[in-house]
């Protein structure tokens, strides 16, 4: 249903299907970093961020990544002169065996949506909730025009300015402009906009960053036209079944807070995607591990009840 707007194909790595890879965790986020001047290491492999605090003391930061079985993780900081370094790890599943290590769980599990494109356009047409499916029939019957392009170098773009105003109305904070346009430069192809028009007036934008077989709703506007429209609805679905086509299997659609954004919430449910549980945010300084592991133990069955 896009229009014939060039667009470079998704890379054919896309199409290789390789176990889904969180963002966070993936090469393609790696390099957006070091094209922003951090130095992201690949340990255990997994992505781990460190930085310098003030105080001269370093900080380790793990997030989305499989910790499972957190040993690998674990001897390759020690490799790397980071045994004794602080650690915040936010595991993409729920870890509570990392409280026997004496981590101590700081935040307790979010849920995110995960959208799985391996179906058929039938069956996921099916799976749709039937307001969501209303939605999408009312946005098909009308007269709008959907574009496709990599993202343009454009800190202007006006998705940008309306996603700040969002998150400043809001009260959230996302990505640095820089970084998302780091993340389009250094990966060709990947940082797809989707936009929605009626006429010549943008009503609904979609921004999603595409890594490996997976790929992630990043950055998302609709207008109040655009919502009498069913634009962003519309405009979701056509871009879903767009990245099907290219070999994207599993689309993250983000965390869901039902408390701060419910409507958001119910918006990223319809489209039958499945709640997946993560593993919280946890705090670890392996030098007291030992001594943390009782309160860590205490603060685990808690947090439980």
């Amino acid at each position: 249903m896009f229009d014939s707007t060039p667009d470079p194909d998704m890379p054919a790595a896309a199409t290789a299907r390789p176990k889904p890879r969180p963002l966070q965790q993936s090469p393609e986020f790696a390099r957006a970093l070091m094209a922003c001047g951090q130095d992201p290491l690949m340990l255990g492999g997994m992505l781990v961020l460190h930085r310098r605090l003030p105080a001269g003391l370093r900080l380790a930061m793990v997030n989305r990544a499989d910790l499972r079985d957190p040993a690998p993780l674990m001897a390759a900081l020690r490799e790397h002169g980071l045994g004794r370094t602080p650690l915040i790890l936010s595991p993409d599943a729920p870890a509570p065996h990392l409280a026997r290590l004496g981590a101590v769980l700081l935040v307790t599990p979010a849920y995110a949506a995960l959208w799985d494109l391996t179906r058929d356009p039938d069956q996921r047409r099916a799976a749709l909730h039937q307001k969501w499916r209303n939605r999408l029939k009312h946005g098909e019957a009308q007269i709008l025009r959907l574009t496709r392009q990599n993202l343009p170098h454009d800190v202007r773009h006006w998705l940008f300015q309306a996603d700040a105003k969002q998150q400043s109305a809001r009260g959230y904070r996302s990505w640095p402009i820089g970084l998302t346009l780091a993340y389009a430069r250094e990966n060709k192809g990947q940082a797809k906009l989707f936009q929605a028009f009626e006429g010549k007036d943008p009503v609904a934008a979609i921004l999603i960053l595409s890594h490996g077989s997976t790929a992630t709703y990043h950055i998302a506007h609709t207008t109040r036209r655009g919502k009498q429209l069913s634009a962003h609805t519309l405009l979701l679905w056509e871009a879903a079944s767009w990245l099907a086509t290219k070999g994207i299997c599993q689309l993250d659609l983000g965390l869901i807070n039902t408390e701060d954004a419910a409507g958001l919430a119910r918006f990223k449910l319809g489209t039958g995607a499945r709640l997946h549980r993560l593993g919280g945010t946890w705090g670890l300084w392996p030098p007291l591990g030992r001594l943390l592991r009782p309160l860590a133990l205490l603060d685990r069955r808690l947090m439980a009840g």
